[in-house]
């Protein structure tokens, strides 16, 4: 864990979420500022910074994390109609917290390019 890590602080329950799924590896919260109707962040348990941070070892986390996505998205009904994952990296590619994170969109037409 890292302590100045804002997901690991709500991976260890100091920082409130509205968790909807979890699991040993992974677990998805409802986004506090959500960009579409349905936006939930999947986070690994195990702090890894970005995608650039990650390592050889890390695919079957990283196949498990998309495979919880899509979990997800049907837990929560918007399997069938379709669905986005996100993940940013680096500032230029928009990433806001320095712990990698999946952001599944759902509940609209997404377009493209995303801007």
């Amino acid at each position: 864990m890292n302590k100045d890590c804002l997901f690991c602080r709500i991976v260890a329950g100091e920082i409130p979420s509205t968790r909807i799924y979890e699991d040993a590896q992974v677990m998805a919260f409802r986004d506090i500022n959500p960009a579409a109707p349905q936006h939930i962040l999947l986070i690994p348990r195990r702090h890894i910074h970005s995608v650039a941070a990650l390592e050889p070892g890390d695919a079957v986390l990283m196949g498990h994390l998309l495979l919880s996505a899509r979990a997800v998205a049907e837990q929560e009904g918007f399997a069938e109609t379709g669905f986005r994952c996100v993940l940013n990296t680096g500032e230029d590619g928009g990433q806001t917290v320095g712990h990698l994170h999946l952001h599944l969109l759902a509940g609209r037409q997404m377009h493209w390019p995303p801007g």
